[in-house]
């Protein structure tokens, strides 16, 4: 059984796009072979269970990667900060849009997406509490810039997908700037535009 890079990431993709359309459990291993134009075996070579593919994709592309907060720092403009770093999450999760559609059904009922899911909530969480603290002028109490980094996160992280479920993107977009304008009431941050 030839192995190749390509090959395995075939397989990432035609997983990311089964599961995303008809779920883990309705999704056969069979498929994501046919669609990744690989045979059966390679799949297992890669991937013993259909678990361990799934726990794969959330891993590898749910990862951010280092975040730079420093370029998303707005002093005196903490509302402008989280937009950046909306923005910029954004930017880095493109590459995947589906993915959403998987973790928001899958975390339910599958563990290691929820470990993951958390993992990534306390990777963002602590890039907010970054451009937070460097984008407010005065001092804040940890607590009070913990709970406003959670607040954000659960924002970012928790919102269905727009295409998730039929629902449209216009009428479910959540009013980011209005929501970050509340989180930093809360914080009485300065620079509320």
């Amino acid at each position: 059984m030839k192995e190749t890079p390509e090959a395995r990431v075939r397989i990432l993709d035609a997983a990311e796009r089964l599961f995303a359309e008809r779920g883990f459990d309705a999704t056969p291993t069979s498929s994501i072979a046919k669609q990744a134009a690989v045979p059966k075996g390679l799949l297992f070579y890669y991937f013993p269970t259909k678990s361990d593919l799934l726990c794969t994709l959330v891993g590898e592309r749910l990862d951010l990667g280092p975040i730079d907060a420093t370029v998303l720092i707005e002093p005196g403009d903490p509302v402008r900060a989280l937009l950046n770093l909306e923005r910029k999450l954004s930017e880095i999760q493109a590459d995947s849009p589906v993915l959403r559609v998987i973790i928001w059904r899958e975390q339910r009922t599958h563990p290691e997406v929820r470990a993951k899911l958390r993992e990534h909530r306390v990777q963002v969480q602590a890039v907010v509490e970054r451009v937070l603290r460097g984008s407010v002028l005065r001092p804040i109490a940890a607590g009070t810039l913990r709970t406003a980094a959670v607040a954000w996160v659960a924002i970012l992280t928790l919102r269905p997908p727009a295409d998730h479920a039929g629902i449209a993107t216009d009428d479910a977009a959540p009013d980011l700037r209005a929501l970050a304008e509340l989180i930093c009431a809360g914080m009485g941050a300065t620079g509320l535009a």
